[in-house]
């Protein structure tokens, strides 16, 4: 917030031009911001939560009184070291800033204004705007969720949002806790609930292990994620709990709040097998289908997009990790899902080539390290690519779904009512589907159903949509009072990027292939 330590020792952190903004202070942007710092760039790092570390190292507040917060985090020594970094750099951390869209001013001296509104929720204090001549997106993912009968009752919980409630607050979803959906995080949300106290029945995934196997020289060039993997199968073996393949959860029992689920066999595409369907009981489900990148500020500027193994869109970036818009730089989660050791690795070569342009050096290309940090980046993305292939969601995962299912919980849209939109008035898209329903037009703006609206207009298409090709210029929720307190004198900003959004189809965009 403005009134933190950073903030006080950097006087009017809102009254100077930076080097370089970043946006999102999680693994990618700690390391892009505190590289950059320390090859002489002044920079400003913005984040909408009050401390460091993102989802991935979401830790609980002082006030909690938890003696070892690192007991809950793989690779702790990592972001010590990133947090040892800031703390003895000149990073200006403006913590509790909610940005919702950045402009590009041109001129003699091109300028990137920042908008943002401080306070815990973005409802507080004033807005805000920090100016830089270069902005780095690290601004993560979210969780992708896919409705099921039952998913709106009280105890269903998001399996990113298990862990960051036992993470930020120590506190379990439930006594009794199955883990569903697909991904290699449910084996570590299901390990930190077991490990923590709460009985895991079952770990149900919806995809098969055995895509792996068909790959084994990723899986060589990248031990450590094996490692892994063995210590968090090692954890739940040991605390009885069983993993379910080729499963799904299709049914959520109870009338105030979780009672049970029933878990059915699914085939290759993810349809349910007639008859297959186990009752297990339980006062909490925590699922999730995999993360989605979150680039609604990236495409909002004009950034290219490319579609990944799994059906879910990401910023097309080259070798430095440049977006399509000169000024702009993206690491981590927004080029594709990878994890921590990926976005750190990204982060610090966006922090060097942001380095390099702006201090007018020699390319990065020419770097030692940054070849260093290209292999690495290629093995880790290699890995990623494997690991979405495998967990794809299928295409038949819509038959889980009654008439009755609400596919948006937030304007209370219904299966049935998207299938009517599609059928009757021959919708074939989310944008004609959200036009004559209203899915998708609530608080989340679609980040929650997005993917089954998607679904269910394309049929058996695609489960993401491309980015819309208009240029929306809020990227988040902002108060009506923020736009009308904007000084209409401040000189008008130009929208960055090229007039037409690229073929997202393609493989590289046009912003040329990642390496």
């Amino acid at each position: 917030m403005p009134n933190s330590p950073s903030d006080r020792a950097a006087g009017d952190p809102y009254g100077r031009v930076y080097d370089l903004a970043v946006i999102g202070a999680g693994c990618a942007g700690l390391a892009g911001a505190v590289t950059a710092s320390e090859r002489g760039l002044s920079v400003a790092l913005l984040d909408t939560a009050g401390r460091i570390g993102g989802q991935f190292y979401r830790h609980p507040d002082p006030a909690v009184g938890a003696v070892r917060p690192e007991a809950l985090h793989h690779d702790w020594s990592a972001f010590a070291g990133l947090r040892r970094r800031l703390e003895a750099g000149d990073v200006v951390h403006l913590a509790g800033h909610h940005v919702w869209t950045v402009e590009r001013q041109d001129g003699a001296d091109t300028r990137w204004t920042v908008h943002a509104v401080t306070g815990a929720d973005g409802d507080g204090e004033h807005p805000v705007r920090v100016q830089a001549r270069a902005v780095l997106l690290a601004t993560g993912a979210y969780e992708r969720q896919l409705p099921f009968p039952g998913w709106t009752l009280p105890g269903v919980v998001g399996a990113a949002g298990a862990q960051a409630m036992l993470k930020a607050g120590l506190v379990l979803p439930g006594r009794r806790v199955v883990v569903a959906g697909s991904g290699p995080l449910l084996l570590a949300v299901a390990a930190s609930l077991a490990t923590a106290g709460a009985r895991v029945p079952a770990v149900v995934e919806a995809a098969g292990y055995l895509g792996y196997a068909r790959r084994p020289a990723v899986l060589a060039a990248d031990p450590q994620k094996l490692a892994e993997a063995v210590v968090h199968g090692a954890a739940l073996l040991g605390h009885g709990v069983r993993l379910r393949t080729r499963s799904a959860v299709t049914q959520v029992h109870g009338t105030d709040r979780v009672e049970a689920v029933t878990v059915s066999r699914v085939d290759r595409d993810w349809r349910p097998v007639r008859g297959t369907g186990r009752r297990i009981a339980c006062d909490a489900l925590a699922v999730g289908h995999g993360l989605v990148p979150q680039i609604e500020l990236a495409t909002s500027l004009g950034c290219a997009t490319r579609r990944t193994e799994d059906g879910t869109h990401a910023l097309a970036l080259d070798a430095f990790q440049r977006t399509s818009v000169p000024g702009l730089w993206a690491a981590g989660e927004t080029g594709g899902i990878g994890g921590a050791q990926l976005a750190r690795v990204e982060g610090e070569i966006a922090g060097i080539a942001v380095a390099a342009q702006v201090r007018g050096e020699p390319g990065p290309a020419r770097d030692g390290r940054v070849r260093e940090l290209r292999r690495r980046r290629e093995r880790l993305r290699a890995f990623a690519g494997a690991m979405a292939a495998v967990h794809a969601p299928g295409r038949g995962w819509a038959e889980w779904l009654d008439d009755a299912t609400e596919v948006c919980r937030c304007e209370e849209v219904t299966a049935g009512a998207v299938r009517e939109a599609v059928d009757a008035y021959g919708a074939r898209d989310a944008r004609t589907v959200k036009l004559l329903t209203r899915a998708g037009m609530g608080w989340c703006q679609g980040r929650t159903c997005g993917a089954a609206v998607a679904c269910l207009a394309a049929g058996e298409g695609h489960l993401s949509p491309p980015p819309s090709p208009e240029r929306r210029p809020l990227a988040g929720p902002v108060p009506l009072g923020v736009l009308g307190a904007l000084d209409p004198s401040e000189p008008s900003a130009t929208p960055a990027g090229p007039a037409e959004q690229p073929d997202t189809d393609r493989p590289d965009g046009n912003a040329g292939p990642r390496d």
